[in-house]
Protein backbone atom coordinates (compact mmCIF):
# COMPACT_ATOMS: atom_id res chain seq x y z
CA UNK A 1 0.00 0.00 0.00
CA UNK A 2 1.49 3.31 -1.02
CA UNK A 3 1.66 6.34 1.23
CA UNK A 4 -0.25 9.32 -0.12
CA UNK A 5 -2.77 11.96 0.65
CA UNK A 6 -6.08 10.56 -0.54
CA UNK A 7 -7.76 13.95 -0.84
CA UNK A 8 -8.02 15.88 -4.06
CA UNK A 9 -8.63 19.54 -3.31
CA UNK A 10 -11.37 20.30 -5.81
CA UNK A 11 -14.25 21.63 -3.72
CA UNK A 12 -16.17 24.44 -5.45
CA UNK A 13 -13.85 24.41 -8.48
CA UNK A 14 -15.05 23.89 -12.07
CA UNK A 15 -14.32 20.57 -13.76
CA UNK A 16 -12.07 22.30 -16.29
CA UNK A 17 -9.87 23.88 -13.61
CA UNK A 18 -6.21 22.88 -14.16
CA UNK A 19 -5.31 19.79 -12.13
CA UNK A 20 -1.91 19.76 -10.40
CA UNK A 21 -0.22 16.77 -8.81
CA UNK A 22 1.97 17.80 -5.84
CA UNK A 23 4.60 15.17 -5.04
CA UNK A 24 6.57 15.83 -1.84
CA UNK A 25 7.43 13.69 1.17
CA UNK A 26 6.95 16.68 3.51
CA UNK A 27 3.32 16.66 4.62
CA UNK A 28 3.42 20.31 5.71
CA UNK A 29 4.63 21.45 2.29
CA UNK A 30 1.98 19.33 0.56
CA UNK A 31 -0.75 20.84 2.71
CA UNK A 32 0.55 24.38 2.24
CA UNK A 33 0.75 24.00 -1.54
CA UNK A 34 -2.62 22.25 -1.67
CA UNK A 35 -4.40 25.09 0.13
CA UNK A 36 -2.56 27.83 -1.74
CA UNK A 37 -3.12 26.38 -5.20
CA UNK A 38 -6.75 25.51 -4.51
CA UNK A 39 -7.36 29.10 -3.38
CA UNK A 40 -5.96 30.23 -6.73
CA UNK A 41 -8.27 28.12 -8.85
CA UNK A 42 -6.39 24.82 -9.23
CA UNK A 43 -7.53 21.31 -8.44
CA UNK A 44 -4.79 19.61 -6.44
CA UNK A 45 -3.94 15.98 -5.70
CA UNK A 46 -1.18 15.27 -3.18
CA UNK A 47 1.26 12.34 -3.22
CA UNK A 48 4.03 11.66 -0.71
CA UNK A 49 6.35 9.64 -2.95
CA UNK A 50 7.01 8.52 -6.51
CA UNK A 51 5.07 5.26 -6.11
CA UNK A 52 1.97 7.17 -4.99
CA UNK A 53 2.36 9.61 -7.86
CA UNK A 54 2.53 6.76 -10.37
CA UNK A 55 -0.59 5.23 -8.83
CA UNK A 56 -2.55 8.47 -9.21
CA UNK A 57 -1.35 9.00 -12.77
CA UNK A 58 -2.67 5.62 -13.85
CA UNK A 59 -6.22 6.84 -13.25
CA UNK A 60 -6.06 10.64 -13.46
CA UNK A 61 -4.89 13.19 -16.01
CA UNK A 62 -2.85 16.12 -14.70
CA UNK A 63 -2.04 19.46 -16.28
CA UNK A 64 1.21 19.86 -14.31
CA UNK A 65 3.32 18.01 -11.75
CA UNK A 66 5.07 19.82 -8.88
CA UNK A 67 7.81 17.37 -7.98
CA UNK A 68 10.24 17.34 -5.07
CA UNK A 69 13.76 16.17 -5.91
CA UNK A 70 14.78 14.49 -2.64
CA UNK A 71 12.30 11.82 -1.55
CA UNK A 72 12.64 8.40 0.11
CA UNK A 73 12.71 5.58 -2.39
CA UNK A 74 12.68 6.69 -6.00
CA UNK A 75 13.99 10.24 -6.40
CA UNK A 76 12.12 13.04 -8.09
CA UNK A 77 14.76 13.19 -10.83
CA UNK A 78 14.19 9.54 -11.64
CA UNK A 79 10.43 9.99 -11.76
CA UNK A 80 10.75 13.14 -13.89
CA UNK A 81 13.04 11.36 -16.35
CA UNK A 82 10.53 8.51 -16.72
CA UNK A 83 7.51 10.82 -17.06
CA UNK A 84 9.20 12.91 -19.74
CA UNK A 85 9.94 9.76 -21.69
CA UNK A 86 6.41 8.37 -21.47
CA UNK A 87 3.91 11.24 -21.29
CA UNK A 88 3.80 14.97 -22.22
CA UNK A 89 3.00 16.37 -18.77
CA UNK A 90 4.74 19.61 -17.72
CA UNK A 91 6.95 19.26 -14.64
CA UNK A 92 8.20 21.88 -12.19
CA UNK A 93 10.86 20.60 -9.81
CA UNK A 94 11.02 21.70 -6.15
CA UNK A 95 14.29 21.30 -4.30
CA UNK A 96 16.27 22.38 -1.27
CA UNK A 97 19.46 21.67 -3.20
CA UNK A 98 21.39 24.79 -4.15
CA UNK A 99 24.30 23.38 -6.12
CA UNK A 100 24.30 24.37 -9.79
CA UNK A 101 25.05 20.81 -10.89
CA UNK A 102 21.90 19.59 -9.17
CA UNK A 103 19.80 22.20 -10.98
CA UNK A 104 21.45 21.34 -14.28
CA UNK A 105 20.72 17.64 -13.72
CA UNK A 106 17.07 18.50 -13.27
CA UNK A 107 16.89 20.66 -16.37
CA UNK A 108 18.68 17.98 -18.40
CA UNK A 109 15.81 15.59 -17.70
CA UNK A 110 13.60 17.93 -19.71
CA UNK A 111 11.63 19.46 -16.83
CA UNK A 112 9.94 22.77 -17.57
CA UNK A 113 11.11 24.76 -14.55
CA UNK A 114 13.13 24.46 -11.36
CA UNK A 115 12.28 26.23 -8.07
CA UNK A 116 14.51 26.24 -4.98
CA UNK A 117 13.13 25.90 -1.46
CA UNK A 118 12.20 27.99 0.40
CA UNK A 119 10.19 29.69 -2.32
CA UNK A 120 7.82 32.64 -2.49
CA UNK A 121 4.30 31.24 -3.19
CA UNK A 122 3.45 34.13 -5.50
CA UNK A 123 6.55 33.46 -7.59
CA UNK A 124 5.70 29.77 -7.78
CA UNK A 125 2.18 30.66 -8.91
CA UNK A 126 3.59 32.84 -11.71
CA UNK A 127 5.88 30.05 -12.84
CA UNK A 128 3.02 27.54 -12.89
CA UNK A 129 0.81 29.87 -14.91
CA UNK A 130 3.60 30.52 -17.40
CA UNK A 131 4.28 26.81 -17.86
CA UNK A 132 0.59 26.16 -18.51
CA UNK A 133 0.36 29.17 -20.82
CA UNK A 134 3.27 27.96 -22.92
CA UNK A 135 1.47 24.69 -23.51
CA UNK A 136 -1.85 26.31 -24.35
CA UNK A 137 -0.77 29.34 -26.41
CA UNK A 138 1.82 28.54 -29.08
CA UNK A 139 0.99 31.86 -30.73
CA UNK A 140 1.75 33.73 -27.52
CA UNK A 141 3.96 36.23 -29.32
CA UNK A 142 0.87 37.58 -31.12
CA UNK A 143 -0.67 38.99 -27.93
CA UNK A 144 -0.93 42.76 -27.50
CA UNK A 145 -0.66 43.36 -23.74
CA UNK A 146 1.64 41.76 -21.19
CA UNK A 147 0.61 42.23 -17.55
CA UNK A 148 3.04 42.29 -14.62
CA UNK A 149 1.21 43.20 -11.43
CA UNK A 150 0.34 46.92 -11.65
CA UNK A 151 2.22 47.22 -14.96
CA UNK A 152 0.99 46.54 -18.49
CA UNK A 153 3.28 46.57 -21.53
CA UNK A 154 1.75 46.92 -25.00
CA UNK A 155 4.05 45.20 -27.48
CA UNK A 156 2.79 46.91 -30.62
CA UNK A 157 3.02 50.44 -29.20
CA UNK A 158 6.04 49.74 -27.01
CA UNK A 159 4.16 51.44 -24.19
CA UNK A 160 4.51 50.66 -20.49
CA UNK A 161 1.78 51.74 -18.07
CA UNK A 162 1.79 51.45 -14.29
CA UNK A 163 -1.49 52.00 -12.44
CA UNK A 164 -2.87 53.60 -15.63
CA UNK A 165 0.01 56.09 -15.83
CA UNK A 166 2.53 56.00 -18.66
CA UNK A 167 6.07 55.03 -17.65
CA UNK A 168 8.78 56.56 -19.81
CA UNK A 169 11.02 54.01 -21.55
CA UNK A 170 14.19 54.59 -23.49
CA UNK A 171 14.42 53.04 -26.95
CA UNK A 172 16.80 50.44 -25.54
CA UNK A 173 14.41 49.57 -22.71
CA UNK A 174 11.54 49.34 -25.20
CA UNK A 175 13.54 46.91 -27.36
CA UNK A 176 14.37 44.77 -24.33
CA UNK A 177 10.75 44.69 -23.18
CA UNK A 178 9.58 43.59 -26.63
CA UNK A 179 12.20 40.85 -26.67
CA UNK A 180 11.16 39.55 -23.24
CA UNK A 181 7.43 39.94 -23.97
CA UNK A 182 7.71 37.75 -27.06
CA UNK A 183 9.44 34.99 -25.07
CA UNK A 184 7.53 34.95 -21.80
CA UNK A 185 8.65 32.20 -19.46
CA UNK A 186 11.72 31.37 -21.57
CA UNK A 187 15.31 32.31 -20.70
CA UNK A 188 16.81 34.97 -22.98
CA UNK A 189 20.61 34.53 -23.29
CA UNK A 190 22.84 37.49 -22.50
CA UNK A 191 24.26 37.66 -26.02
CA UNK A 192 20.76 38.30 -27.38
CA UNK A 193 20.31 41.17 -24.93
CA UNK A 194 23.46 42.97 -26.07
CA UNK A 195 22.98 46.01 -28.25
CA UNK A 196 25.56 46.72 -30.93
CA UNK A 197 27.36 49.25 -28.79
CA UNK A 198 27.37 47.06 -25.67
CA UNK A 199 28.18 43.67 -27.16
CA UNK A 200 30.39 41.78 -24.73
CA UNK A 201 29.70 44.16 -21.86
CA UNK A 202 27.96 42.21 -19.09
CA UNK A 203 27.99 45.28 -16.89
CA UNK A 204 26.02 47.27 -19.48
CA UNK A 205 23.35 44.53 -19.66
CA UNK A 206 23.09 44.37 -15.87
CA UNK A 207 22.60 48.14 -15.67
CA UNK A 208 19.85 48.04 -18.29
CA UNK A 209 18.07 45.17 -16.54
CA UNK A 210 18.28 46.97 -13.18
CA UNK A 211 16.72 50.08 -14.74
CA UNK A 212 13.88 48.02 -16.17
CA UNK A 213 13.30 46.34 -12.82
CA UNK A 214 12.92 49.74 -11.15
CA UNK A 215 10.10 50.44 -13.60
CA UNK A 216 8.17 47.13 -13.47
CA UNK A 217 8.94 45.59 -10.07
CA UNK A 218 7.38 46.52 -6.73
CA UNK A 219 10.68 45.58 -5.08
CA UNK A 220 13.52 45.78 -7.65
CA UNK A 221 15.99 44.20 -5.22
CA UNK A 222 13.75 41.12 -4.98
CA UNK A 223 12.31 40.79 -8.50
CA UNK A 224 9.25 38.67 -9.16
CA UNK A 225 8.75 39.26 -12.88
CA UNK A 226 12.16 39.96 -14.47
CA UNK A 227 14.46 37.36 -12.99
CA UNK A 228 18.05 36.25 -13.44
CA UNK A 229 18.75 32.77 -14.81
CA UNK A 230 22.25 32.03 -13.60
CA UNK A 231 24.64 31.08 -16.32
CA UNK A 232 22.08 31.84 -19.05
CA UNK A 233 20.60 35.33 -18.94
CA UNK A 234 17.21 36.65 -17.87
CA UNK A 235 13.59 35.54 -17.98
CA UNK A 236 10.28 37.41 -17.82
CA UNK A 237 7.27 36.03 -15.94
CA UNK A 238 3.82 37.57 -16.22
CA UNK A 239 0.43 37.42 -14.51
Amino acid sequence: MTSASSATRSEMLPDNAPHILVVDDDQKIRALLGRFLASNGFRVTEASDAASARSYMRGLAFDLVLLDVMMPGESGLSLARDLKATRPVPICMLTALTDAEDRISGLETGVDDYVSKPFEPRELLLRIKNILRRGQQPNQACRDDVRMGPCVFNIARGELRRDDETVKLTERERDLMRLFANRIGLPVPRHELSSDESTGSERAIDVQINRLRRKIECDPSNPVYLQTVRGKGYILYTD
